[in-house]
């Protein structure tokens, strides 16, 4: 009982760090064109984080289940602390840089190396962890179209408007749109802890299937809140300023591309990475805006630390456990 409450304890802690370092992707835009003051944004966020996350459990079970099955692993508390342990690790050093990686990539690359390493190769559920995989790859590609699309719709629409009112109503609108994209990374990011929680649960014996308790709901949710209104604002100045010059039109663009792409992955159970999304829309919306007015070298920077975040936390997990069987 005890190691368990510890495991929760960590996850908890993961918890309150990814909603402090990722949900500011969800209200930077907001942020950036002065559409919310920032006290505002991050408990409005907050709460709709909180909101989103208890809304449904299936990204939750995805977790719990397709990377590797709790119910036929050894030493499954062990990967799971040093899963847990590795996240927190390569979270705070990419927020203390600024650097919006993913914290998705983080826990899966960690659970990933722990699992190898703790319980060998083989334990690894590769279709499960290949859909997983294909969903992070296929998340911001989409949301990079979806952005670059919808942008040029809009730009045509309102291209003879006066660029006052404009602003003034596309401002309202972002207040709509920044409440969405943190509804819908609740709904995504929130249940990850959730499912590390349920493999937890499952492998102490504790539980035999992967269906989330109410109590690791709100718990969870309630938590990212909390993480989410201390907010995260070196990574809300990388999206929200360093990849162009973001317009009111352009930060509803953005959010409202980012909802739909997290959503769409929420409702069939796919974990997916808010960083990616949010940062992708944004690029889209630059590039069909103004293309040379994108900052390239920021967005070549986040995109290495979506490539290296998989292998880099996979290994420090894989360390992590290795030096945990010893004892």
């Amino acid at each position: 009982m005890t190691l368990i409450i510890f495991i929760i304890f960590i996850a908890l802690i993961f918890e309150f760090i990814n909603g402090f370092h990722d949900t500011a992707n969800a209200i930077a835009m907001s942020v950036s064109t002065r559409a919310l003051p920032p006290k505002v944004a991050v408990v409005y966020s907050g709460v709709l984080n909180f909101i989103g996350a208890v809304s449904s459990t299936a990204v939750a079970k995805s977790i719990g289940g397709k990377i590797a099955d709790p119910m036929h692993i050894q030493h499954g508390s062990i990967i799971v602390i040093a899963a847990l342990i590795s996240a927190i690790i390569w979270n705070l050093l990419t927020w203390y840089l600024g650097i919006p990686s993913s914290s998705s990539h983080t826990l899966i690359g960690s659970i990933a190396g722990a699992v190898i390493f703790g319980a060998g190769i083989h334990s690894i559920n590769w279709a499960g962890f290949i859909d997983i995989i294909k969903a992070l790859i296929a998340s911001p590609i989409l949301a990079f179209i979806v952005g670059f699309i919808l942008i040029k719709i809009l730009k045509f629409i309102f291209k003879e408007a006066r660029p006052q009112p404009t602003n003034r109503g596309f401002r309202l609108f972002q207040i709509v749109t920044a409440g969405l994209t943190s509804f819908s990374h609740g709904g995504n990011d929130g249940q990850k802890t959730m499912g590390i929680i349920v493999f937890a649960l499952v492998v102490g014996g504790f539980k035999t299937n992967l269906d989330v308790p109410l109590w690791v709901q709100v718990i969870c949710a309630a938590t990212m809140g909390v993480g989410t209104m201390v907010g995260g604002w070196r990574i809300i100045k990388t999206v929200g300023g360093k990849i162009f010059k973001i317009q009111p039109i352009h930060g509803f663009t953005a959010d409202l591309s980012s909802f739909a792409v997290m959503q769409g992955a929420t409702l069939l159970g796919l974990p997916v990475s808010t960083t990616h999304v949010t940062s992708s829309s944004v690029l889209g919306v630059g590039s069909a805006n103004h293309f040379r007015a994108v900052k390239w070298g920021t967005a070549i920077r986040i995109l290495v630390a979506w490539v290296i975040t998989l292998p880099i936390s996979a290994a420090i997990a894989g360390i992590l456990v290795s030096i945990f069987k010893l004892f």
